[in-house]
């Protein structure tokens, strides 16, 4: 039966089975084109295999279960291999505006043809699907790096579209397709952003978010009215979840009578929400 611990594994090796055959059907139409930006676009799609790859290490790691070198397990695997997918996707810019800028310089306007024509629109057709399930594996999974591997797809699904945009108009005008690859490359830092700042975010630490907040006091004030949860941490590493907060007290229960509620609380919230939870016992003449 398929796991969503396999989605990572499905996703990753569909991508790079398809998109290895779509940069030598992109790279072959630039070459007989002399486009840049058909080229440009077709390493584009190489380093989505590249970052699949990634990807399947990702979650081969991931799914090791945790030691005593490592307690909380690997999870974070996805997180450090997003980040090294968004530093490539930035590098990959780069290079994307050098040739873009030089192609600008030497002035050489580019003729396409229908092999341009039928390469980007199977490659805008075929790239969004492939964004479309590693979004959905990432949301099924809420693995960090199946939905950088998804905005990967989608940056170049994007690319191909202001490639369509080039050849339409390319006849027009000559520096279109030097133009088109800054436009591209352009794409390709911001997803870059994207995809770093959340990985980079979740590595430091964060916040649960209102709902999840929502759900820990409603079971703790459910166990007992008169106890105060405040001041949450999260830490996620990957389908692990450890949560820390502090909970006022009345200050005349017993240790024993606080532990035991204490216990409660930690087991229900792992019964109903799946999250290990280390509660900071106060009592309630304490301020936060």
């Amino acid at each position: 039966m398929k796991t969503t611990k396999n989605y990572p594994l499905i996703e990753g090796w569909i991508s790079v089975i398809i998109n290895t055959l779509l940069f030598v059907l992109k790279y072959w139409a630039g070459i007989v084109t002399g486009s840049i930006a058909l080229i440009a676009d077709a390493w584009h799609t190489l380093t989505d295999s590249f970052s699949s790859i990634i990807v399947i290490v990702s979650a081969k790691i991931s799914n090791k279960p945790a030691d005593h070198k490592r307690p909380f397990g690997y999870g974070r695997t996805d997180l450090i291999s997003s980040i090294i997918i968004g530093v490539l996707l930035a590098f990959i810019g780069i290079e994307f505006i050098s040739k873009s800028i030089n192609q600008l310089k030497g002035g050489e306007k580019v003729i396409f043809g229908t092999i341009a024509w039928v390469v980007t629109i199977i490659s805008i057709i075929v790239k969004e699907l492939l964004a479309q399930y590693a979004f959905w594996a990432g949301r099924k999974t809420d693995s960090q790096i199946l939905k950088a591997d998804g905005w990967h797809h989608r940056t170049d699904s994007l690319s191909s579209v202001i490639v369509l945009i080039g050849i339409i108009f390319g006849k027009y005008f000559w520096w279109i397709d030097g133009v088109l690859g800054i436009i591209v490359a352009i794409m390709i830092f911001y997803a870059a952003y994207e995809i770093l700042q959340s990985s980079i975010l979740r590595l430091m630490g964060e916040t649960p978010d209102n709902e999840t907040i929502e759900k820990i006091e409603k079971i703790v004030l459910n166990i007992d009215s008169n106890l105060g949860p405040h001041h949450y941490h999260i830490h996620k590493y990957g389908g692990h979840i450890e949560l820390t907060f502090h909970v006022f007290m009345p200050m005349n229960w017993s240790l024993i009578n606080a532990h035991e509620i204490t216990v409660k609380i930690e087991d229900t919230i792992k019964e109903q929400l799946n999250i290990e939870a280390t509660i900071h016992m106060e009592p309630d003449c304490i301020d936060a």
